[in-house]
């Protein structure tokens, strides 16, 4: 896919890896609609982009709100004349087991992270039909390949996302729509340190599972972002990102049922 003078829509655009994604597709000529709830952060998203000579919107957006969503498409109309690419990033974490997490909580979760990304497409893919060449892009993870202990609500949400977009590739194969699916594994970005802790864990808990995640999360959001518009670019359907993720990958396929016993000893270590 031919990036150069399109139009990307991208949610949580304000740092980390959405903004890895708009830097990587702006060096690329690829114009800008940044979505996020983080006005700031999207502001500098916007100067790293424009400083490449591209055009960029900004646009307050909580994936969470209908009503916000429902108006995003006409807003990036209006101002860019067209839509060719979305990239469903905006995400949250929640740490905790199933048994810590309350209802509340584990449904604001899914809320942000996969009811966004489903009314995000369902409002942008009439205008991804109009064009002639158009892809949806939705951020899974390396947890929607494999369900740790204690991520119960995380892993769930992204294994929506991902079984979510295999069957919409299916329904849209021969449009000039097409869908890829992302799994990064331990990119070093915030999500991990700002992740709702439930009321009740204990404060060794949570700065233990802080520590592990600094252990584990080494990529840096560049090196993800390339990765990731490099696989729009030539069409992916899946995109693993990291060798942690290509291991952790085929160690699920060769032992489905007891892939944990076996990922908990390094994670562990």
């Amino acid at each position: 896919m031919r990036v150069k003078d399109r139009v990307a829509v991208i949610t949580g655009a304000g740092s980390g890896i959405g903004r890895a994604i708009a830097v990587s597709l702006a060096r690329r000529g690829c114009h800008l609609a940044l979505a996020d709830i983080n006005r700031l952060g999207i502001e500098q998203t916007a100067e790293l982009a424009r400083a490449l000579g591209v055009r960029v919107s900004l646009h307050d957006l909580d994936v969470a709100s209908r009503e916000m969503v429902r108006a995003l498409p006409a807003a990036v109309q209006a101002q860019h004349g067209r839509i060719d690419i979305l990239v469903n990033n905006a995400g949250v974490a929640l740490g905790g087991t199933f048994e810590q997490v309350s209802e509340a909580d584990f449904d604001w979760l899914m809320e942000i992270n996969f009811h966004g990304v489903v009314r995000m497409t369902r409002a942008f893919l009439p205008y991804l039909h109009a064009g002639d060449d158009a892809r949806i892009v939705n951020l899974s993870s390396l947890y929607g390949l494999v369900s740790p202990a204690g991520q119960a609500a995380y892993s769930a949400s992204k294994f929506a996302v991902r079984g979510f977009s295999n069957a919409l590739r299916h329904e849209l194969e021969g449009s000039g729509v097409g869908v890829t699916v992302v799994h990064p594994g331990g990119v070093a970005t915030a999500i991990a340190k700002n992740a709702r802790v439930p009321d009740g864990v204990p404060e060794e808990e949570v700065l233990r599972r802080k520590a592990l995640a600094d252990k584990l999360l080494r990529m840096p959001p560049e090196k993800a972002g390339e990765i990731i518009v490099r696989g729009i670019e030539r069409r992916q359907a899946r995109v693993i990102v990291g060798m942690d993720a290509k291991i952790v990958s085929i160690i699920e396929r060769i032992a489905p049922v007891r892939y944990w016993a076996l990922l908990k000893r390094g994670v562990e270590q």
